[in-house]
């Protein structure tokens, strides 16, 4: 890392004093700026679902094959890890929110591609891989804007609201998808996504204002991978990202096997997920004190895993589906787990760190979806996904020293800085 280690304690109103720290959801999005990252978050989100619910839909009656299908819905998440490990150092850049423009710029032009008439499969899949890398970069210079435009102490119930916005917005974005694919075709589904990413793009650009606490260094594949390096040389960061990464991503590979559990009920039991990661998200960011989540990130990360291992005994859908809502309230744990690797960020690469964080954990994500599927093949879809959510509860279980000693070394910088700002 570039420079050592520091935390903005509190953010700085327009005269040079302190700005009173946001208490809830209304007081953040007074913020204008926030407003301004908060809807086009939303909006671009909206966009994704959208034009991946269409593009699935065309590519499936033009191929009908399933593979084809889930790759077009879904592959664009694979491409993020390119943007992690090449340009990610350009979310630091000196004009970020130039950057942020210029990328959304870009995620317009893609996604408005789509809806060309007679375009091949393969400069489909193009396209995608495109837009999964542009939005990567566009994911890690939003979060570094983030954590400039809202105090430190008000960062987990920014991505508190981020998150559950996420989930929100992708239950809506289908269901609406689905509706609108009654009365147009797949391609004026996409032109709709294409509407809402450039209202996306002139909120953005109407909003933000550019910020200058940024790197001195020129953006680049080298600046990428000298953070890259010092990010995971860290013994701290990397427990974080670990925990970040791999008992989240194997849980996704128990949800990609609900189709194969149940096809019938496996909507209720995403539903059920989706609810419970809700209401977590909702509960630890807005109701819990930083202390409070710090205790309990722990218990939060056993949570999204251990009601799983009822799947292994096959009990009733009414069991099965209150175990995955329960599970689903422990994806908040990533909420105290980012705010620690926040604290152990310089300002300078908070952009690319962040952007890594996304990036990898959608990465995992899908490999927790392949890990499943492939060992579905051999054993029973129940007693599968019983045993990938022992894997990712002993993950946390023989990582918690790691992790405790890295929020021990988070508070630790965190009580420094704000005592050297205090003097």
């Amino acid at each position: 890392m570039p420079s050592d280690h520091s935390v903005s304690a509190s953010a700085s109103s327009a005269d040079g004093g302190p700005a009173p720290v946001p208490t809830g959801y209304r007081a953040l999005l007074r913020s204008r700026e926030f407003a301004g990252l908060y809807a086009g978050f939303t909006l671009t989100a909206a966009a994704a679902t959208l034009s991946g619910f269409a593009l699935g839909t065309l590519v499936d009656r033009q191929t009908g094959s399933p593979f084809l299908t889930a790759v077009t819905m879904y592959g664009a998440t694979f491409a993020t890890v390119l943007g992690a490990l090449t340009l990610m150092s350009v979310a630091d850049g000196h004009r970020p929110r130039r950057t942020l423009v210029a990328l959304q710029c870009l995620t317009l032009a893609g996604v408005a591609a789509q809806a060309v008439p007679g375009l091949p499969l393969a400069a489909r899949f193009a396209l995608l891989l495109l837009l999964g890398f542009f939005q990567s970069l566009g994911t890690g210079t939003r979060m570094g804007l983030l954590a400039e435009v809202v105090p430190a102490s008000a960062y987990v119930l920014a991505r508190s609201l981020i998150n559950i916005t996420s989930g929100g917005t992708a239950i809506l974005g289908y269901a609406v998808g689905a509706l609108l694919l009654r009365y147009t075709s797949p391609r004026g589904l996409v032109g709709v996504a294409a509407a809402l990413a450039a209202l996306s793009l002139l909120v953005v650009a109407t909003t933000v204002r550019e910020r200058s606490i940024r790197l001195t260094r020129r953006p680049g594949l080298r600046q990428t991978w000298t953070t890259n390096l010092a990010l995971f040389s860290h013994p701290g960061r990397r427990a974080l990202l670990l925990n970040l990464w791999v008992p989240n991503g194997l849980i996704v590979g128990c949800e990609a096997l609900f189709i194969s559990y149940a096809p019938r009920d496996a909507g209720t039991l995403l539903a059920a997920g989706s609810a419970g990661m809700l209401l977590g998200d909702l509960a630890v960011g807005r109701l819990l004190t930083a202390e409070r989540r710090r205790r309990h990130a722990f218990a939060l990360r056993l949570l999204l895993a251990v009601p799983y291992l009822l799947f292994a005994f096959s009990p009733p859908l009414v069991v099965v589906t209150a175990a995955v809502f329960v599970a689903g309230i422990g994806f908040a744990a990533t909420l105290p787990l980012q705010e620690a690797l926040l604290e152990l960020t310089p300002e300078a690469v908070r952009g690319q760190v962040q952007g890594v964080e996304s990036a990898g954990r959608m990465t995992c994500q899908g490999l927790g979806a392949a890990i499943g599927g492939g060992a579905a093949q051999c054993l029973a879809p129940g007693a599968t996904i019983a045993v990938v959510a022992l894997l990712s509860a002993t993950v946390t279980l023989a990582s918690r020293p790691y992790v405790a000693r890295a929020r021990a070394g988070a508070d630790a910088w965190a009580d420094g800085a704000r005592a050297e700002s205090g003097s």
